[in-house]
């Protein structure tokens, strides 16, 4: 990874928080993501290391970045208001996103799905081009499980495994419990693996806890999206997850700072 812009995306301490702002691309409108450049002023704001957001977004309101890195959405398919397949393809240029100022580029990498051939193949070409930049590549890589269960340890380590083995940078993917289980993941992965927040939750001790023992067993940080920008206080918790991932702070000490 070129370290200057590993630099803008990784601390010092080699983790990082993301704010993933790249939903709408897909989703359409959402509430929480209504007006974007005040959400990015909140959380760069609230010490946010980089934001995972659309090329829409970084042309309009990449005023409000400041010193964090910018990792842009490269790749897309059909919306879900028109589901029908259309394939997956690479939806943003090196090109433009260099113009844009990114320091990375994201792209989906579906291991187990119907689309997992042509995910694949788009993530390779964009590592290729991307190379030739020597512009980073964050795989969000995405398993399925066996027999309709959630995805294991296991599964998820052989895709985080399988992005790293394409040429991604980084990974981001899912965490899942036990955390003794999840060491499978980062002791077998040899780029960093952050972890994605999911779905939005009511629970904000749990959506910390789970952070909290991603790290404790190797997670270089976390990329989380609606629990930040649906959250009542989207700066409160970017404050609580930087505690968790720069600061060792307990997980009773990062509740502290959604108020605080």
């Amino acid at each position: 990874m070129d370290s200057a812009r590993r630099r803008r995306i990784f601390a010092d301490d080699g983790r990082t928080v993301i704010v993933a702002m790249d939903h709408t691309a897909y989703f359409g409108p959402m509430a929480g993501l209504e007006h974007p450049g005040e959400i990015l002023k909140s959380v760069v704001g609230a010490g946010a290391d980089a934001v995972l957001t659309t090329g829409g977004i970084a042309a309009r309101f990449g005023d409000q970045l400041g010193r964090a890195g910018l990792i842009l959405r490269a790749d897309g398919g059909s919306s879900q208001r028109d589901p029908q397949p259309g394939g997956l393809r690479q939806t943003l240029s090196v090109e433009r996103a260099l113009r844009l100022g990114a320091d990375a580029l994201a792209c989906m990498g579906m291991v187990g799905f119907s689309e997992e051939s042509a995910s694949l193949r788009v993530l390779t070409d964009l590592v290729d081009e991307c190379g030739r930049w020597r512009l980073p590549v964050l795989a969000e890589m995405l398993v399925k499980g066996g027999n309709g269960n959630p995805p294991t340890a296991e599964d998820i380590s052989f895709a985080a495994r399988v992005g790293a083995e394409l040429g991604a940078d980084f990974i981001k993917t899912f965490y899942t419990a036990p955390s003794d289980s999840y060491r499978v993941v980062t002791d077998t992965c040899y780029v960093p693996v952050v972890v994605l927040g999911g779905a939005k939750a009511d629970d904000d001790r749990a959506v910390l806890q789970a952070v909290a023992e991603a790290l404790a067993v190797g997670a270089a940080g976390v990329a989380m999206g609606r629990n930040v920008w649906q959250h009542a206080s989207p700066a409160g918790m970017t404050r609580s997850l930087v505690a968790l991932v720069h600061g060792g702070a307990t997980v009773d000490e990062a509740l502290e700072e959604i108020s605080g």
